[in-house]
């Protein structure tokens, strides 16, 4: 039960950290698409938060 907890919160880490260079990426480029990006992690970033909270329970 446990291991199936931990993949989960080492994809939605990915994904975070996968968002989070875009969203720099583009900072340069096109600051809404930014934005957007950021948003999109920021999203990921509550999934893992709840994560954690289900974790510790």
């Amino acid at each position: 039960m446990f291991g199936s907890s931990g993949n989960s919160r080492e994809k939605f880490q990915e994904k975070y950290n996968q968002l989070m260079e875009e969203s720099y990426r583009l900072s340069h480029i096109n600051r809404k698409k930014s934005d957007l990006k950021r948003g999109e992690a920021e999203e990921v970033g509550k999934q893992l938060d709840e994560l954690d909270k289900k974790s510790r329970s």
